[in-house]
């Protein structure tokens, strides 16, 4: 089964470069939707096994750990994988259809395809990096693909939202890369499960130095405040697929970071009391944001800040329950944040615009996309029996079996940012689908395109999905969680006899 651990980033890199060359649009199309549909088969395929036997290691040109390369396939990285996987084929299903809607059947897309495939294969290298310096490579790959794709369609206003874009993406991979540089200077290896037993002799000072860094290069590509101002200004000028898949997928990449490198390398909780006052902040600061926003996406775009805060609750928790409720409010966040902004891209093909205030009635012109909204958009709130409530009961639990005042202040800050992310949504309903209609473009499209809904329609069952399988599932992130924080089986995996 090691043989089938690269392909999630070997797939799409294949694929990208086949449909560079490929000249018609059918072609691209169907090269890119069989890779995902391959790339999702495989990660099932990886979850499954992980589960059963525990980290799957391959070691990239037959070169023995830490000299060469790992690819390291544990519970934690398999369940993102998947949901990734399953995320990626939807919003791609989506673009198809919107495609084939704004710009006809025969329509080239030379760029979006091996562009959209590459950024495939960074967030899963990324997710299977068994050293800080492929990790900083699986970040690289997703960041240069995003920089094409924020920019597609060569606006004024996304080649000025792109810029800013590319600058804090740039200044953010500086830090990261210095402080690999660092670490490599201070261990002599990149390799993290070897770093797991070098990080811990070195003197507290230095050690807290090379910790600040990485966290301070993660929390602004996982977009923690104050690190997050730059989102709300770049996500929502992109296409409705590009900004629903960066939603989703590339800040969660910046989170899977942190809570690889927080159990990995750095346990012990230094930085528990900074990383839950950052949590707090992020949530509260991203929510008020978002209610007064007067466009869905920009509103979405601070909803996607604020909820970022949960899971950097679990994270400073230092404790399973608090990892297990991280992890799966990760994977929560994913479909139902990626749902909503496919569904702001549904109601801008329909009314032409995300702004509220040109909106009224839609629930009235259109019922399915009033439907598509309500579930993920109570999900996000945390409304039982959602997965959304269930992940934030098992944080406020977390949370209060620690106890103490931080922990205590951070339940209480999610329950208020839950509150509010209810009122946000509903003052959303209120407005765009319960008022008196508003004049809707010259020109509405007769009806969606079926890919459009279709897929949307896919990730909110996914998202009610998660609901009905809540026991397995928390079953699932709870055994990821006790590995990541055991930290052996990893080591043991990449080093049977022992670490060097």
């Amino acid at each position: 089964m090691t043989a089938l651990v690269p392909l999630p980033v070997v797939m799409p890199l294949l694929g990208a470069a086949l449909t560079l060359v490929l000249p018609w649009a059918r072609a691209q199309r169907a090269v890119s939707v069989l890779v995902l549909v391959a790339t999702l088969a495989v990660s099932v395929v990886l979850l499954v096994r992980a589960y059963a036997d525990g980290p799957l290691v391959v070691r990239i040109g037959g070169w023995t750990p830490p000299v060469g390369i790992v690819l390291v396939a544990d519970q934690f990285a398999a369940l993102m994988l998947t949901v990734s996987a399953a995320v990626t084929l939807c919003v791609l299903l989506y673009s198809i259809g919107q495609g084939q809607s704004d710009l006809g059947e025969g329509t080239p897309v030379s760029i979006f395809h091996p562009t959209y495939l590459v950024l495939t294969a960074g967030v899963t290298n990324a997710f299977l990096a068994g050293d800080l310096f492929n990790l900083f490579v699986g970040f690289e790959i997703l960041l240069t693909a995003s920089y094409a794709l924020i920019t597609l369609g060569g606006t004024d206003v996304r080649i000025r939202t792109g810029s800013t874009y590319v600058v804090v993406s740039v200044l953010a991979s500086m830090i990261f890369l210095s402080g690999v540089g660092l670490v490599y200077a201070a261990t002599g290896t990149l390799n993290l499960a070897q770093l797991a037993g070098r990080l811990d002799t070195l003197p507290a000072d230095l050690g807290l130095a090379l910790h600040l860094m990485l966290l301070l290069a993660f929390g602004i590509k996982a977009a923690v405040f104050p690190l997050a101002a730059w989102l709300p200004d770049s996500y929502p000028t992109a296409p409705a697929p590009v900004t629903a898949v960066f939603a989703g997928l590339l800040t969660k990449v910046g989170v899977y970071a942190i809570i690889r490198t927080e159990t990995l390398l750095f346990p012990g909780g230094r930085v528990d009391g900074l990383l839950m006052v950052v949590a707090g902040l992020t949530m509260l600061i991203g929510i008020l944001g978002a209610v007064a926003q007067s466009d869905l996406k920009r509103l979405l775009s601070f909803t996607l800040v604020s909820h970022i805060g949960y899971m950097i609750f679990g994270v400073a928790l230092s404790t399973v329950a608090g990892l297990t409720g991280a992890i799966f409010y990760v994977m929560h966040h994913i479909t139902v944040q990626t749902t909503l902004f496919l569904v702001a891209g549904l109601i801008e093909q329909r009314a032409g615009s995300t702004d509220l205030r040109r909106l009224g009635g839609l629930a009235r012109v259109t019922p399915l996309i009033a439907v598509l909204f309500f579930v993920p958009a109570m999900n996000l709130a945390g409304i039982p029996p959602f997965p959304g409530f269930l992940g934030k009961l098992g944080l406020f639990q977390a949370g209060a079996a620690v106890g103490g005042a931080l922990p205590w202040a951070l339940v209480a800050a999610g329950a208020v940012t839950s509150l509010l992310t209810l009122y946000a949504a509903s003052r959303v309903w209120n407005i765009a689908f319960w008022r008196s209609p508003r004049p809707l473009p010259e020109d509405p499209p007769a009806r969606l395109p079926r890919l459009m809904v279709g897929s949307t329609v896919a990730l909110v069952a996914l998202g009610v999905a998660f609901t009905l399988a809540a026991g397995p599932l928390f079953t699932v992130t709870a055994d990821a969680a006790d590995d990541l924080h055991r930290r052996t089986p990893y080591v043991r995996a990449v080093f049977p006899g022992g670490t060097p």
